[in-house]
């Protein structure tokens, strides 16, 4: 009877059609503004070393001086020239004549050089660039300009900071297109498998590219607004994230309406059952991402501190999209969406059956594994916890120590080739020195102190333009710079300035300098990444406590319980770690990575640990659903059956889209791709699937302790209401 009410109930028309109707409108009304949008971010983006700084840190405070002792915000670029042998007087006179072109050029202040190398076999050149803002188009009119100018069969080379950044936008460059249509399309195609329909993929599509608008147009606002620093690495994700989140509630959201379209012939009902049915689990899902995200403000670098608020509003848009724009597309086309498979209402006898065992209804793949975990639930998750721990053990080969600035870019860069060919013929640290900040009265005893410290090449104070202190040199300037009783020494170091070699000199410089002047401060290319991976490893620290307790509570107060969070949380920690275990090995062996940055670790935990969190979300809500009206086992494989495929699915849609990541030929966003692609297959496979379930199973009713439904006398009372009594497990102590 119930369901001939249902069906005979008529539905407001401003419900089945104006709010609907209204909804999409305003949907596309943002689409409208915030895809145009997508092509203004650049304006409010940058990829120079500034938006990685620790914020706290020497470094940071050393960079703080140096902008006080020049007029503009320029960043040096190296030109070098190199030959296969030493440069004759013709070709040096023709190298020389390169600086008046390059000046003509105005990309800065005076250019310094030509600066010859001890072999005689290259020549280099510093060449100020005024402003990171369009670092990318006077990079290229370096090059070109180099390239035209230098003597023939020579090579040549547009280096230093300038020059990486340069490549850095440039390796960048592919996220405005080529991720975007990577990531939909590799979602297109798994939708299409998954519902072998025309219509719902689109409409899928829609909700997460519609997303992706909103949160562009909220990222946007908020970084013109200088409330956050966007940079092309949270550019990256943003997109990625917005689309897999999107996807995977849109999934959720479109399983409650196909089974609702099985008990009921309307459509709005359909669509209005299935939201009150998948909002409490979508809501908790995306209010732990955007938590665990927001917790990135914890950290010292902004870099983190610059990804937290951009995801959480991407996934915050995630929801809104999920929530509004796809029921109301449901409502509109109803079982149109599933076109040519439309669901049918089923008799009313076959949409409730009494379960018994959990299994009633099931079939196929979700039966198979319903059956192991009831049969064999301790022996299902001691193999998969014993699985997981020895994937971890391999976390030991982690070197995320950081990676030299040449090994970031994973394409053919010039600047890295340029970088190479100044260790040749230079000092490596050439182009990118020490900066040290010291006071003026002590700057002989900082300066002397410098020269003999092991690994540096040569040290000078920094007059006005930054040119070198050189007393008595004809022309050369004999006073150093002066800015509230300080004043810059520049120190070359015999290392690449992206070596460990060179950090090192950097700790013994302020430990040495420090026993002259307490206030001494040295900064620099090598003090910014010693900085930036000290204060990333000190994050894993600080931000891994505080993501994990955000996520309990939030899991306590879905579930109502104590036990059960505590349990799931632990599961992805350890799905986390041999995640990271099997990533090492991958680096290592496989790829043949160097190293890995710093940050990965953090943005691995924080990405796995929340997403993973979602799928448990997924399986746990509709588990204690089921579990109040057949019982807890019963319950278990109940919702597990039902959540099988939507779950797979959007494990299958989520990895896809982090892989997509990985066309962006930049070392840290391929590590993390791979990371999290494989992390959340993992934990959807292996976790969701076997694990949590039979360990759920093993517990019995008391997974939702300390609640009313962990009692026995609850559990017993739902069971009753079935035919026969819960079957004996064969794992002995399962009661």
């Amino acid at each position: 009877m119930k369901s001939k009410r249902q069906n005979s109930t008529r539905v407001p028309f401003w419900l089945r059609w104006l709010v609907p109707v209204l909804l999409v409108v305003t949907w596309l009304a943002i689409a409208g503004i915030g895809g145009p949008t997508f092509g203004r971010l650049s304006e409010v983006s940058s990829n120079d070393q500034a938006s990685f700084l620790p914020a706290g840190a020497e470094a940071t405070e050393a960079q703080d001086w140096q902008a006080k002792f020049r007029d503009s915000k320029e960043i040096p670029a190296v030109v070098v020239i190199e030959s296969d042998a030493a440069f004759t007087p013709a070709q040096l006179g023709q190298a020389a004549a390169l600086k008046g072109k390059l000046e003509e050029l105005k990309a800065g202040s005076s250019v310094i050089g030509p600066i010859p190398s001890k072999d005689a076999k290259a020549v280099q050149f510093v060449v100020p660039i005024a402003s990171s803002d369009e670092v990318k188009n006077v990079i290229k009119e370096v090059r070109d300009e180099v390239k035209a100018s230098a003597p023939e069969g020579m090579q040549t080379f547009v280096t230093g900071p300038a020059g990486l950044t340069a490549d850095l936008v440039s390796a960048f460059g592919g996220i405005d297109g080529i991720l975007l249509l990577v990531a939909l399309g590799a979602v297109f195609v798994i939708l299409l498998v998954v519902y072998r329909s025309l219509l719902l993929p689109i409409a899928v599509l829609f909700t997460s590219v519609f997303a992706l608008c909103a949160a562009i147009l909220l990222v946007f606002g908020m970084a013109k607004l200088g409330w956050i620093q966007l940079n092309g690495q949270s550019q990256g994700i943003l997109s990625i994230l917005v689309i897999g989140a999107a996807t995977d509630y849109a999934l959720l959201y479109v399983a409650r309406f196909r089974e609702a379209l099985t008990h009921t012939t309307n459509r709005t009902a359909a669509a209005l059952t299935a939201w009150k049915a998948a909002w409490e689990p979508i809501l908790a899902s995306g209010a732990t991402v955007i938590i665990a995200l927001l917790c990135l403000l914890f950290s010292d670098l902004n870099s983190n501190k610059a990804l937290g608020p951009v995801a959480a509003a991407g996934i915050l848009c995630s929801l809104f999209a999920a929530l509004t724009l796809l029921p109301a597309m449901m409502a509109l086309l109803g079982r149109t969406a599933f076109w040519p498979f439309r669901p049918k209402v089923l008799p009313e006898e076959e949409r409730e059956p009494e379960f018994v065992t959990g299994l009633e209804g099931q079939k196929g793949l979700w039966r198979a594994t319903g059956t192991l975990v009831s049969r064999r639930p301790r022996t299902v998750w001691v193999a998969s916890v014993l699985l997981l721990v020895i994937a971890a053990a391999g976390v030991l080969q982690l070197k995320a120590n950081g990676v030299p600035q040449t090994a970031v870019i994973l394409s053919a860069s010039n600047a890295v080739d340029g970088q190479k060919a100044l260790a040749r013929h230079f000092d490596a640290g050439s182009g990118s020195p020490a900066v040290i900040v010291t006071d003026q009265a002590k700057a002989q005893d900082v300066l002397a102190k410098t020269k003999d410290t092991s690994g540096v090449g040569d040290a000078y104070l920094v007059a006005d333009g930054g040119a070198p202190v050189i007393p008595g040199a004809p022309g050369a300037a004999t006073e150093p710079a002066v800015r509230d009783g300080r004043v810059l020494i520049n120190a070359t170091l015999n290392d690449a300035a992206d070596s460990n070699e060179a950090e090192n000199v950097v700790v013994e410089l302020r430990k040495e300098l420090k026993t002259i002047d307490s206030g001494a401060l040295v900064g620099g290319v090598t003090a910014t990444a010693l900085d930036t991976n000290t204060t990333a490893q000190r994050d894993l620290v600080t931000i891994i406590p505080v993501v994990l307790a955000v996520i309990l509570v939030i899991l306590m107060l879905l579930l109502r319980s104590v036990l059960a969070p505590v349990l799931l949380v632990a599961s992805v920690v350890l799905s986390y770690g041999a995640a990271m275990g099997v990533s090492a090995v991958v680096f290592n062996h496989v790829f043949g990575f160097p190293g890995a940055d710093a940050t990965v670790p953090l943005f691995g935990f924080v990405f796995l640990v929340a997403l993973g969190v979602d799928y448990n979300i997924f399986l746990m809500s509709r588990v204690r659903e089921e579990s109040i009206k057949h019982g807890t086992r019963p319950g278990i494989l109940r919702g597990l059956g039902v959540t099988g495929g939507v779950i797979t699915s959007a494990g299958v849609v989520l990895a896809a889209t982090f892989a997509a990541l990985g066309v962006i030929p930049i070392m840290f966003l391929v590590q993390l791709a791979f990371i999290v692609a494989f992390g959340v297959l993992l934990d959807t496979v292996l976790v969701r699937s076997l694990l949590v379930p039979a360990l759920a199973y093993d517990l019995g009713h008391r997974i939702w302790w300390p609640s009313k439904l962990g009692r026995a006398e609850t559990d017993r009372a739902a069971r009753a209401q079935v035919s026969q009594p819960e079957p004996e497990s064969a794992e002995a102590g399962v009661r």
